[in-house]
């Protein structure tokens, strides 16, 4: 299924141009044409899933993957320090293409992005932290 607005299912079908630095049945991986880091890239299916919600099992999986064997390579290859494998859902989570994507994002010891990818820690007391853990527990 594709989405005729929505971009990535443009780029996923080769209706727009990307850098494409790998492509299979499922998934096409790009570079980020706004990349925090040199080397950030997208994994984006090529169905249409607005984010990890909607997408079926398998393709989380091979997705997560895929998105190992693209870090392994790009850290070979870029010689980063480090990696971030990023997958936000939801406006409030920063979401702001709504299809389904993971950002690989290689980190240098100087990239200048350490305290961006980040947030505040909470100091919950514990009757909150027992609340919350009794209603998530599986």
């Amino acid at each position: 299924m594709r989405d005729s607005n929505c971009i990535f299912c443009k780029i996923a079908a080769g209706e727009i141009p990307s850098k494409t630095i790998y492509e299979d049945q499922e998934f096409r991986v790009m570079l980020d044409i706004s990349p925090a880091t040199r080397g950030h890239a997208l994994i984006i299916p090529k169905e249409h899933y607005a984010d990890l919600y909607e997408m079926p099992n398998n393709i989380v999986a091979q997705a997560m993957v895929l998105a190992k064997k693209m870090a392994s390579h790009m850290t070979k290859v870029l010689q980063c320090d480090g990696f971030n494998i990023v997958q936000n859902n939801g406006e409030a989570a920063g979401q702001t293409v709504f299809h389904f994507h993971m950002h690989l994002i290689p980190r240098y010891v100087k990239d200048g992005n350490q305290e961006k990818l980040s947030w505040n820690h909470l100091d919950l007391p514990e009757n909150e932290l027992d609340e919350i853990y009794q209603k998530l527990k599986l």
